[in-house]
């Protein structure tokens, strides 16, 4: 048990949660689909609401930084790890419903997996997400978007929980939807579930729909190596991995970090990159795009912890 938690919190966490459900210093690197980072302090599943409440109103209480850990796919955490608590929604955040055409689903399902679901019940309007690799609750916070559809266009309302423990139920107009942003980057909310309203379609049309994005993005993305997917955010007018072609990077490497030669808009590990790998080259993509063409590229990735 590292110096900076002590029993007494251990003891608190374990009045919540059963003990198997907190880990201490659990690698990160097994958490995040860029495969890479340091150990989180404490990582600790949480199962319902009532638990979520009771630990971030006391972290909140405390001033002991957390983070709500989704799929990972658009996390990178530095190889000295996160002095904090990663929380990870388990339980009854991974239940999806649907009902009529509304699709009502935990932060923690998979947009793969309700999209899945979706074309089961023969609703269309989701197959937009089903080849991206992040969870409802992540999809929503960034307004995820693929192949000219976003979250935006389905969400009906979002379940929320403030930094006091109070549940909130914000439409989509509250939600304030931008590109690859939402109220919910801005603000202290935690989402809980999602309800998606989508519309009536045939089951066959829809999973041939998904199966031609599936392919799509099997041919021009690199998916056999760890990445967040798209590394960058689209700057208006322009396409971030037209511009880190041209700007002579294509195949570009910082240690076991290498823009792909597949799709200059993915970093990716070769498996031996570090965290520091990755930032450095970000970094280094966007001081020489916006030397090239005073285009500033900033990143999608979130970055946590201590590189």
């Amino acid at each position: 048990m590292g110096a900076a938690v002590s029993k007494a919190f251990i003891d608190f966490l374990e009045s919540i949660v059963a003990a198997e459900n907190i880990l201490l210093e659990e690698p990160m690197h097994k958490h995040t689909t860029f495969r890479v980072g340091g150990p989180a302090e404490v990582f600790v599943t949480v199962e319902n609401k009532e638990q979520l409440e009771k630990i971030i109103k006391y972290l909140n209480l405390v001033e002991r930084p957390y983070f709500i850990l989704g799929n990972g796919s658009n996390l990178l955490v530095g190889d000295k790890g996160y002095r904090g608590v990663i929380i990870r929604l388990g339980g009854e955040f991974n239940t999806l419903k649907t009902e009529g055409t509304l699709l009502t689903a935990g932060a923690s399902v998979l947009l793969s997996a309700a999209a899945r679901a979706a074309m089961e019940n023969g609703l269309t309007g989701m197959e937009f997400a089903s080849g991206i690799p992040g969870s409802i609750g992540g999809g929503v916070k960034m307004n995820a978007g693929a192949y000219d559809g976003e979250m935006r266009q389905i969400v009906e309302s979002v379940q929320v929980m403030y930094k006091d423990g109070s549940i909130l139920d914000l439409d989509n107009e509250t939600m304030e939807f931008g590109y690859r942003n939402s109220v919910i980057k801005n603000r202290p909310y935690v989402v809980l579930q999602v309800s998606l309203r989508l519309q009536p379609g045939n089951r066959e049309e829809i999973l041939a729909r998904m199966n031609e994005l599936a392919a799509r993005r099997k041919e021009k993305q690199p998916l056999e190596f760890a990445s967040a997917g798209s590394t960058f955010k689209r700057p208006e007018g322009y396409f971030a991995g037209k511009l880190i072609m041209d700007s002579g990077l294509r195949g570009a490497r910082i240690g076991g970090a290498q823009i792909s030669e597949k799709h200059c808009g993915f970093v990716i590990n070769d498996g031996t990159a570090t965290a520091a790998d990755i930032a450095e080259l970000i970094q280094e993509v966007s001081e020489t795009v916006k030397e090239k063409f005073g285009v500033t590229l900033e990143p999608e990735v979130i970055l946590l912890g201590d590189f």
